[in-house]
């Protein structure tokens, strides 16, 4: 089984010139992975909070300049009140057993969403985090986290009023890198919009993320429960990314 996993390994080759810079998955699939195996939901949970340390090496190492991952959105507080709590423990454990290699690694975490809205101490997690990985310069970590698009768009346009309201800046200055820049990926910059998006678990939807950052983004979904994704499954994610015709509107040779 071993020489198998590395003979697929070998014969996926990737160009890395052409390495999606950003990539964004939406990590679907724990509950049904713990299903599978007659094992509690937060089973599922656990298991995916291994797979992001997985999923992150790999993609460090490959050269991906940002990885934003799906981990909480602001729908998912409609789900029992014991699976939500369990949820709000994983930044906990993920970051004071993770951010030592991550910063061995150079990998800097950023967090997105309604943070102040968690529970003081997954706040606490997630400040520390990002404090203590603020001097690493290499690939971001960045989690979605009490993150809904709609929601982020709807910050952007109230913000953006504010502004003209304040004369700060007038009608005509809005286009879409002003949008962009209000957006709660602002802070990425060039790297704002993902090349490649990501959703496991063989459901085909976005469920409200990233709906202006993925205007041109490459989709790819598949079968794989996130428990169950590795590196080699994000090497054939980005293979598949590699043979995409990527035209952004206009034209080019097939």
């Amino acid at each position: 089984m071993f020489n198998n996993k590395k003979n697929a390994e070998s014969s996926i080759h990737l160009d890395s010139d052409r390495i999606p810079k950003h990539i964004a998955i939406i990590m679907d699939g724990n509950g049904r992975w713990a299903k599978k195996r007659h094992l509690p939901r937060i089973a599922g949970h656990r298991q995916g909070m291994e797979t992001v340390k997985t999923v992150t090496m790999a993609a460090s190492k490959l050269g991906v300049k940002v990885l934003t991952l799906y981990a909480f959105s602001t729908e998912n507080w409609k789900r029992p009140k014991d699976e939500v709590s369990f949820l709000m423990g994983l930044p906990v454990k993920f970051f004071n057993n993770f951010v030592p290699e991550l910063i061995e690694n150079n990998v800097k975490v950023s967090v997105m969403g309604l943070i102040d809205q968690l529970p003081e101490n997954t706040q606490k997690a997630v400040r520390d985090a990002i404090s203590q990985t603020s001097k690493c310069t290499g690939m971001i970590l960045n989690f979605a986290l009490n993150y809904g698009s709609r929601l982020d768009i709807r910050l952007a346009v109230q913000n953006i009023a504010s502004e003209i309201k304040n004369d700060a800046i007038s009608i005509s200055d809005i286009d879409d890198d002003l949008i962009s820049r209000h957006l709660m990926t602002g802070f990425l910059g060039d790297y704002a919009d993902p090349d490649l998006l990501i959703r496991t678990s063989g459901e085909e939807r976005i469920s409200n993320f990233l709906l202006w950052q993925i205007a041109y983004s490459e989709l790819v979904f598949t079968d794989a429960l996130w428990p169950d994704f590795d590196g080699q499954t994000l090497r054939q994610m980005i293979f598949e990314y590699q043979h995409r015709n990527r035209r952004f509107g206009g034209l080019k040779n097939e």
